[in-house]
């Protein structure tokens, strides 16, 4: 039997990309969506930040996949139909497919191109597998595919995206991930720790200059899905770790006085303001089940490497009293 290969596409329209990117920069303190780092090009960088000695996250979550991963199939059930929210290059999922024994997959990733090569390689591996690969932004509201069958859903939300989001955020993404797979479903998710933050620091500021390239890849980006004229010599990446929020931030530095035209707009710069493209949450394994506790879900079970830099949570979605 060979694999199935269906696709949905419900990819954010350049209409929509433009109106958030011209609210970011129209703010008093400019910022621009994370989600737009992911063209093409910005996920492969993305995955070469993730094989670099500095980047922890990547290799210590699949190292507790690898050990953990047939305990996590025993509490969430086999033969499911696994959701991946964020599926990227689908490397991770790899291990959870093979003990899950899931016959139906549904990666879902806001890079369309990205997600097309890799499930095209994942179907090479799982010859029975039925995937449903969904071009979205899983951010915002969405369904799933109408006629996907399965008993129970399970969701997977790996590399600790959900720091992305801050808290409020991050609740509310939480309660739309339990809507969407319903009440008594499960969710498999990865939580970067807190930790020391020269450790932290020295992750997103990699000696290969990698992570500041795919920082300004949004820059790209933008030139070119909304016609701007960003100057990607004239921004320099910045990152550090905000030890009050626990968060790294990332930062795009105006190295000058410039100006910028997008849509018919003008937006000025001066030398040394920056824009904010991301922020990345560190959580104690108490503070985010106290999170997703106020998400309406209940702790099952948290494993972590032996360093205690990273963790994988199981959920249960009970909704909300």
């Amino acid at each position: 039997m060979s694999a199935r290969l269906l696709f949905t596409d419900l990819h954010p329209q350049p209409a929509d990309m433009q109106a958030e990117v011209i609210t970011g920069l129209s703010r008093l303190r400019k910022r621009l969506p994370s989600k737009y780092f992911y063209d093409q090009r910005g996920s492969r960088l993305f995955d070469a930040i993730t094989k670099l000695p500095e980047y922890y996250p990547t290799r210590t979550e699949i190292g507790i996949l690898e050990r953990y991963g047939s305990e996590m199939a025993d509490l969430v059930g086999r033969e499911v139909l696994l959701v991946e929210l964020g599926s990227g290059s689908s490397w991770k999922i790899r291990v959870l497919l093979q003990t899950l024994k899931s016959t139906v997959y549904m990666p879902v990733d806001i890079s369309r191109e990205h997600l097309l090569e890799s499930v095209a390689a994942l179907t090479q591996s799982f010859d029975e597998l039925e995937i449903h690969a969904v071009c979205a932004d899983y951010s915002a509201p969405f369904t799933l595919p109408v006629g996907v069958n399965g008993g129970m859903r399970v969701a997977f939300f790996p590399g600790s995206s959900i720091g992305n989001f801050d808290p409020h955020e991050g609740r509310q993404l939480l309660e739309r991930i339990g809507s969407l797979l319903g009440t008594g479903s499960k969710l498999l998710i990865g939580v970067d720790l807190v930790k020391d933050a020269s450790m932290l620091n020295a992750a997103y500021n990699d000696t290969r200059g990698i992570t500041a390239d795919f920082n300004t890849n949004l820059l790209r980006h933008i030139n070119q899905e909304l016609d701007a004229d960003f100057d990607l010599e004239a921004f320099r990446h910045e990152a550090h770790y905000n030890s009050i929020e626990r968060r790294i931030e990332m930062h795009l530095v105006s190295v000058a006085d410039q100006q910028v035209n997008l849509a018919g707009r003008c937006f000025s710069f001066r030398k040394g303001e920056s824009i904010h493209t991301e922020n990345s949450y560190k959580y104690s394994v108490d503070g985010f089940h106290a999170l997703a506790g106020e998400a309406g879900y209940e702790a099952e079970r948290v494993w972590t490497d032996a360093d205690g830099l990273f963790s994988v949570h199981c959920l249960r979605f009970v909704g909300s009293e």
